[in-house]
């Protein structure tokens, strides 16, 4: 049953053994190298020795739930992170996704279901050209504007600290590494967050102009984000990297 899983690592972290058990040699019948976890240490030691392609990330964990994990593999790399959970609730997934997760299964589920969403997360991560690929690191200055990529800090021309939610820091990401070029509504979706875009919900819109009152954007003329008709938008000032 060996397939396009072939030379990608997943690492699924689970407390439930049997669940570990079971992914582990479905998944490994399906041609990925598989390493498991039972809690955030392990997680984290795993990881230290080595790489993942992709992560199957419970989010009722003991003593570490999955979505402070979650934001913490997020600060440090941009590895793709699917999350189970056995709530089924939509804040759950809301949550989810806003710490960085790029998909959420609801337990109990069937591991073919899991295998095709894996797939296709790896398939959209590896997808993008390497020119639309999003910088990870240092520190970007705009406009006055600081963003500590590490620190995920986004301060204000006057020193102060402007809170971001997940989905704008990476959406502000997106944005300084790649200025003053026009990005569609497709791209900005697939790099912020890996999933396809859905035109008829438009929620894209919705979060530039979030991220636009952030950045105290609301006058369109001298709007840092600019809407470039019927192409998509772009981030209209010079970035410089430290």
């Amino acid at each position: 049953m060996s397939e396009q899983g072939s030379g990608h690592r997943l690492l699924v972290v689970d407390d439930d053994n049997d669940i570990r058990l079971m992914l582990a040699e479905q998944l490994s019948k399906a041609g990925y190298s598989v390493s498991t976890a039972s809690n955030g240490q392990e997680m984290r030691r795993t990881l230290d020795r080595e790489h993942a392609d992709l992560i199957v990330l419970d989010l009722n964990l003991p003593r570490e739930d999955g979505l402070a994990l979650c934001r913490e593999l997020r600060s440090r790399a941009s590895t793709p992170v699917i999350m189970l959970t056995a709530r089924s609730e939509p804040i759950d997934r809301v949550l989810g996704l806003e710490m960085g997760a790029d998909d959420y299964l609801t337990k109990p589920f069937e591991p073919r279901e899991l295998l095709a969403r894996i797939r296709n997360v790896l398939r959209r991560t590896h997808s993008l050209p390497a020119n639309l690929q999003a910088i990870s690191g240092g520190v970007a200055q705009f406009s006055g504007w600081t963003l500590d990529l590490q620190k995920r800090h986004l301060i204000d021309p006057r020193g102060r600290v402007v809170v971001l939610s997940g989905a704008e820091f990476r959406l502000l990401r997106v944005f300084i590494s790649h200025p003053n070029r026009v990005l569609t509504r497709e791209q900005l979706v697939s790099l912020s967050t890996g999933r396809p875009y859905e035109s008829q919900h438009r929620a894209i819109d919705l979060q530039v102009s979030r991220l636009r009152h952030k950045l105290g954007d609301d006058q369109a003329e001298s709007a840092l984000i600019k809407t470039v008709r019927n192409e998509g938008y772009v981030l209209a000032a010079a970035v410089s990297m430290k």
